[in-house]
């Protein structure tokens, strides 16, 4: 009696710790669970744009190997969302791809996914004249394709984006009108309610501020309005660094900081850029309150170019440097996570096909590492922190640009002109 006593007893204690384990594990599982709502404007969950093209050409697609390469460095940075572009390539599936097999060696590794669907007008990127008013052949595949990969990742695809500055009507080789984007969103709500992808997957347009009312008033349709309620959340794109160039008046050095250093000058100069963001996200949200709705507003892009030989470099608006890069970075960082914002960061990794012509372009150079995997000044701290030890991009290790010597990168950085 007395054996089998201790031996019921042993049971009991081994049923008890396994369904101890199985409810830890349960409510790792659960944890893991999360959806779009609980994601977004949540700081633990840092976003960032990222695409991992190393060449001067798209035609050459990043191996699933090179971006497991850099997911790996990004979730050691705090990255924890990743946004997409489109699925007319392989990139975007290889991306998910990844995350699964980075999910599959470590269960606890945690990287989810802003999936875009990119939309064009009739006859975008040809030699014949685009059709604003007309959608392109091609959408309905891309929307389709978005959809498969939704229902196939669905614990890793948590936001579906129709279309990239779809409908600001500077985007001259592709722009359609807003009743375009209200069509595929519509359709996607539809899929939702009906079972045909997850009910809690959230879908949106990102799209440049102007594009969501933002601005001029001519933007301010009816079916735009319809668009901002039929949206789970807006996504909204902001960008000083392109106005230091095409709306200035931010940026220039104002009388009274004339006698300043250099770096003062400098300084100030990007807590303005800061405000400038800022004020271009209230102008989205005073419109969308003007409509009488209460939505989401997260901040699809926004970003600093490190280099630039254009209207932002020494002959321009001289924007552009690495300090400044990391002053805006720590920034925008900084007011959206103290403010429930989420913000994709554009861009993760410099690409050089965006310019394959003219390496020096600025829209080479919007990542916050080089292609090597250099870090930039952004991320120095990071590197100290020893986060990135063991981990390297292309076989290089990662280290910080300019050898860590701040001084040398601060010989390269020039005050925004006076007024």
């Amino acid at each position: 009696m007395k054996s089998s006593s201790k031996i019921i007893i042993a049971g009991a204690i081994l049923a008890f710790c396994f369904a101890c384990a199985k409810k830890e594990e349960s409510n790792q599982l659960t944890k893991k669970e999360v959806t779009a709502k609980e994601i977004l404007g949540n700081p633990e969950y840092v976003a960032i744009s990222y695409e991992g093209y190393r060449q001067k050409s798209r035609e050459t697609q990043p191996t699933v190997e090179e971006l497991k390469e850099d997911i790996r460095i990004l979730s050691a940075m705090g990255i924890r969302i990743l946004r997409t572009y489109n699925v007319q390539m392989p990139h975007a599936s290889n991306v998910l791809k990844a995350i699964r097999e980075l999910k599959n060696e470590n269960p606890d590794f945690e990287m989810y996914v802003m999936l875009g669907a990119w939309i064009d007008c009739k006859n975008a990127w040809t030699d014949q004249t685009p059709d604003h008013e007309v959608e392109s052949e091609q959408n309905e595949g891309e929307i389709g394709r978005a959809v498969a990969l939704a229902n196939q990742y669905p614990e890793i695809v948590k936001i579906l984006a129709v279309g990239n500055e779809a409908m600001v009507r500077w985007a001259t080789s592709y722009f359609v009108q807003p009743s375009i984007i209200l069509k595929w969103v519509t359709h996607l709500q539809s899929l939702k309610a009906s079972g045909k992808l997850p009910k809690e997957l959230w879908i949106t347009c990102s799209d440049d501020f102007s594009s969501w009312g933002g601005a001029d008033s001519s933007y301010h349709t009816e079916d735009l309005a319809k668009l901002v309620k039929a949206v789970d959340y807006i996504s909204l794109h902001t960008y000083p660094y392109h106005n230091t160039h095409y709306n200035p008046s931010f940026w220039f050095v104002p009388e009274d900081q004339s006698q300043n250093s250099d770096i003062e000058k400098i300084d100030a100069a990007m807590l303005r850029a800061k405000d400038f963001a800022k004020m271009q996200y209230d102008s989205v949200a005073n419109y969308v309150k003007s409509l009488g709705v209460e939505k989401p507003i997260h901040i699809g892009e926004t970003g600093w170019a490190s280099e630039s030989d254009g209207f932002y470099g020494s002959e321009g608006s001289r924007a552009t440097d690495e300090y400044k890069q990391g002053l805006y970075y720590k920034h925008m960082r900084e007011w959206t996570s103290a403010s429930g914002i989420s913000c994709f960061y554009f861009e993760a990794f410099n690409e050089q096909w965006k310019d394959a012509q003219n390496p020096n372009g600025s829209e080479n150079h919007f990542g916050l590492f080089t292609l090597k995997g250099e870090a930039k000044y952004a991320l120095w701290d990071l590197v100290d922190k020893g986060i990135f030890e063991g981990l390297g991009r292309d076989g290089n290790p990662i280290v910080k640009t300019y050898g860590g010597d701040k001084e040398a990168l601060l010989k390269e950085v020039m005050a925004p002109p006076a007024k």
